[in-house]
């Protein structure tokens, strides 16, 4: 209702006027066939309903996304846990795991344009990362700790390759969430609802009998309203990393990555 409020004042004004003038004024001699205001009526449920499939589609993709988050980042705790057979073991994973949380915290942040948390400000000052993508910087390291691990011989060239494999898979989910995020909906597709939904709201009083003053004035404007909150629910889930209610619980995934990573490694819980 606060997002549509001006709607519903301009087109409450608007039907209550006209159906007061249609019934005692001139302009009760105007008059427009029905025919052709189902036509422009069903113009715009079915250029609504393209709308709302489309805006549902890139905010049940994003849910997809860090659902695949959630699974690669526990598969790649628990093959480091599984893998390392360094002296170094417990410290090598701990660092791999608080880095991988560091990891889903920034996305979060980074997709939002909010302002990082304490703990990733940390990770950044101490390993001085200078970045735009401050992800994809930790990816990075994920990736360098992996090859030195080889390197030193504490883990094989197969497990060397699965780690690189579920590296790619986080790598990929940051790159759909980005592009989720860079990808405009058209603003004349939305400019174009709102003209016609406006057109509708216009010729629907001439469309309707004038012998019920009072239901004239109802229909003039539940049904226009119900148009206006369609649209407004489609542009609100269009764009799911916007920090809003209706976005991506991102916050809560990552509570949730942050608690099971805790837990593979025997740390305490969050």
């Amino acid at each position: 209702i606060g997002t549509i409020k001006y709607d519903i004042t301009a087109i409450s004004l608007y039907a209550i006027v006209i159906g007061l003038l249609d019934n005692y004024s001139v302009l009760s001699s105007i008059s427009i066939p029905l025919g052709l205001t189902s036509i422009v009526g069903t113009s715009v449920a079915l250029l609504l309903a393209f709308r709302t499939s489309q805006s549902y589609e890139r905010w049940w993709e994003a849910r997809i996304i860090w659902g695949a988050i959630v699974n690669d980042s526990r598969t790649l705790i628990r093959q480091v846990i599984s893998f390392y057979s360094g002296e170094n073991k417990d410290e090598f994973v701990k660092e791999f795991a608080y880095r991988q949380i560091c990891w889903c915290k920034s996305l979060t942040h980074s997709l939002r344009k909010t302002p990082y948390p304490e703990d990733v400000i940390g990770y950044i000052e101490k390993h001085s990362i200078h970045h735009d993508n401050v992800p994809n910087a930790i990816l990075s390291k994920h990736s360098d700790e992996i090859t030195n691990a080889y390197k030193e011989k504490k883990i094989n060239e197969f497990q060397q390759i699965q780690l690189d494999t579920t590296l790619t898979n986080l790598c990929n989910s940051m790159g759909r969430c980005e592009r989720i995020k860079n990808t405009v909906f058209p603003k004349s597709y939305s400019t174009l609802i709102h003209f016609l939904i406006y057109f509708f709201v216009t010729i629907l009083p001439f469309g309707l009998s004038d012998d019920f003053i009072s239901l004239e004035i109802f229909l003039c404007i539940s049904i226009p309203l119900i148009f206006i909150a369609i649209e407004k629910t489609s542009i609100l889930m269009q764009d799911p990393f916007e920090n809003l209610p209706l976005d991506t619980p991102m916050t809560t995934i990552c509570r949730q990555i942050e608690s099971n990573i805790k837990q593979l490694i025997g740390d305490s819980l969050i």
